[in-house]
């Protein structure tokens, strides 16, 4: 579940909200260990989404680096290239 979460951290553009609360969502999940709530418990799980997307973009805001922001274009070719070498295909 957890290698969904990507880094979100110096890249331009920087993530988007939707990105952090995609994040988020797989952290709680993985947390939970529910990757969906049952009733009882599914306005504590949106709680803790709301709240994790918070406390996440917070520490996103406040990071600083002297490194080049990372191209997402860049990445997302790294990424296929190391899936091609881990599972043989495309």
């Amino acid at each position: 579940m957890c290698r969904n979460i990507k880094t979100l951290f110096n890249f331009d553009p920087p993530a988007t909200e939707e990105e952090v609360h995609a994040a988020a969502v797989q952290f709680v999940r993985k947390l939970s260990g529910f990757t969906a709530p049952s009733k009882a418990n599914e306005a504590a799980f949106h709680i803790a989404i709301d709240e994790v997307t918070a406390v996440a973009q917070k520490l996103l805001s406040s990071l600083v680096t002297n490194a080049e922001p990372r191209n997402r274009q860049v990445e997302i070719e790294r990424a296929k290239i190391r899936s091609v070498k881990r599972f043989g295909t495309k």
